[in-house]
């Protein structure tokens, strides 16, 4: 799905005089359907992605068993992809060429993903995905700092998530929580691993540069 911060400033964009939309999207691997959310918003405005494109990232989103830390040499084999990708889709860019190629890069593949697309929202309602602090906290407020929508409020020294704030699902106040306190729990469906697997933040973003975004 496209983020929904994503979705509400195209909702707000004046595109008539846009000639040529493009976007791009950065994933784990997974299937995703962005594009498709953003092209039925751009719909209703009378315009449509001329180019689309997605790059493969490394995975910042610990909760999962089979989740591991990207290693350097990872590292440096994705970077050496996206490098490549980028020369190519500055031209297509720079040259406003239509791209609208499906999707066959990606590294986990959903054989019912069209049907389980649409049942996205619903499942991640069902999953009920909560951020907490545990006892390893030590109130230095940088989960405060680093999220973007504010959703966090440090509250009698302990980090508070806001119910009625919408959270984007950056992750960054887990990542670059200096004591590693920051956990994902869900009430359904979903058993965290958070609290064993270690952390992913992006190697050239410090937390003064993700606070600095707002």
């Amino acid at each position: 799905m496209a983020p929904a911060l994503i979705i509400d400033f195209l909702k707000k964009l004046n595109l008539k005089s846009a000639e040529y939309i493009f976007a791009i999207a950065t994933r784990a691997g997974s299937q995703h359907r962005a594009f498709i959310d953003i092209d039925n918003v751009l719909k209703k405005k009378g315009k449509r992605l001329n180019s689309f494109f997605t790059l493969n990232m490394a995975s910042n989103d610990p909760k999962f068993e089979n989740w591991h830390h990207a290693t350097e040499e990872e590292l440096v084999k994705i970077e050496s992809k996206i490098q490549i990708k980028l020369d190519s889709i500055q031209k297509i860019i720079l040259n406003k060429e239509n791209n609208r190629q499906k999707d066959v890069d990606y590294t986990v593949s959903m054989p019912v993903f069209p049907i389980l697309s649409l049942l996205l929202p619903t499942l991640n309602k069902l999953y009920n995905i909560e951020f907490y602090a545990d006892s390893n906290c030590k109130s230095c407020g940088t989960c405060e700092r680093v999220c973007l929508s504010e959703k966090i409020k440090i509250t009698n020294g302990k980090p508070v998530w806001q119910k009625d704030i919408q959270c984007f699902f950056c992750h960054a106040c887990l990542n670059y929580c200096p004591e590693h306190a920051v956990q994902i729990k869900s009430s359904r469906l979903l058993k965290s691993y958070t609290d064993k697997n270690k952390r992913y933040s992006h190697p050239y973003a410090t937390e003064d540069d993700i606070a600095k975004q707002k």
